[in-house]
């Protein structure tokens, strides 16, 4: 008796029908052959989204900054319209650079991407980190960096990274997990060797929403100071409720920064380093912006952002928790001011 009682006549499936037909095998086939370097030609879509995150601005004054805020959907709408300029895979011309990613879709763009030296001249994979420089104030290069929060592989990598380019702070903005990882703990208690760079903490200090620790790197004979910030008050799933702490913390950040010229990028990163990354910077250009012109720019700050690395603010609720913060800015000015 048949075990499958069907008026079809099943005939058994070949090797080749079950793989699909022998033409996408031939086609299969022929493609290893193919090993010409891709490049990218931008399509007509990407070179009107490049167009748009270069050109678009809408100048705020103190008084509309104050009037947008209020109005939600006109952010939304705003946010909407901004190309998210993510990374082909294609791209990114290192084999197996994807074990090195934390998200499958969360790549680091090209142009602006972060290079380490390599360990060895054939190891291309050993320059690949998931970071970008990107651009602050007025266009000012490699003022920051925006990177993933370090997974158990890249901690050496990460590390390398912040000696070689002499980052004075280091902004961590997530818990270690939050329902699942989104970040290993990639400091040591004391003292701990990652790669070619021994890590030891010198003090800790609790503050409200954030922990801030005082780290000296070391390799050979050289030191590098680095202030670590732990921002841990960023709720799941959501924007926090107010800006306050995250303005104290860009504040704080801003003080360092100031006061130590001469050195490298501020590093920043959450878990695929765009949502609450982008958030943080993009606050910390637009106060600037706002204390040195007297107006500010979201618009064109969020796009200068994704230009450097996509996806930079990545809902349109973070696009108002900026627009909040730089309110809540712009009130403290006025106060000033005022005294």
């Amino acid at each position: 008796t048949s075990v499958c009682p069907s008026p079809f006549k099943m005939k058994p499936i070949g090797l080749q029908e079950r793989r699909g037909s022998n033409v996408s095998l031939t086609l299969d086939m022929s493609s290893l052959g193919n090993v010409e370097p891709f490049v990218a030609t931008p399509t007509p879509r990407e070179t009107v989204a490049m167009e748009y995150l270069q050109s678009a601005s809408r100048i705020l004054t103190r008084s509309q900054l104050r009037d947008v805020v209020a109005s939600s959907h006109l952010l939304q709408s705003e946010f909407m319209e901004i190309p998210m300029n993510f990374v082909d895979p294609k791209e990114i011309d290192i084999p197996r650079h994807g074990t090195k990613n934390r998200y499958k879709t969360i790549l680091p763009n090209p142009l602006s991407r972060v290079c380490l030296r390599p360990k060895n001249v054939t190891d291309s994979l050993s320059t690949y980190i998931n970071a970008n420089y990107i651009r602050g104030y007025s266009g000012k290069e490699k003022a920051f960096i925006a990177t993933q929060g370090p997974m158990i592989n890249t901690v050496n990598d990460f590390w390398q990274m912040v000696w070689q380019e002499d980052s004075p702070v280091i902004v961590m903005i997530t818990k270690l997990k939050e329902k699942n990882e989104k970040c290993v703990l990639y400091w040591p208690e004391k003292r701990g060797i990652y790669g070619k760079v021994e890590v030891l903490v010198i003090n800790v200090n609790e503050c409200d929403n954030y922990t801030v620790r005082n780290l000296v790197l070391k390799q050979g004979s050289h030191t590098q100071h680095v202030k670590h910030y732990w921002y841990t008050s960023w709720p799941d799933h959501k924007t926090p409720d107010s800006a306050q702490p995250l303005l104290q913390l860009m504040l704080d950040v801003e003080e360092d920064r100031l006061a130590s010229t001469g050195r490298g990028p501020v590093v920043v990163h959450c878990s695929a380093g765009i949502g609450r990354t982008g958030c943080f910077i993009a606050t910390s250009i637009g106060c600037r912006q706002l204390k040195e012109e007297g107006v500010v720019d979201a618009l064109s700050i969020v796009c200068q952002l994704r230009v450097d690395r996509g996806g930079m603010v990545q809902t349109s609720e973070q696009y108002e928790f900026v627009h909040h913060a730089l309110c809540l800015y712009e009130s403290r000015l006025s106060a000033e001011t005022v005294q």
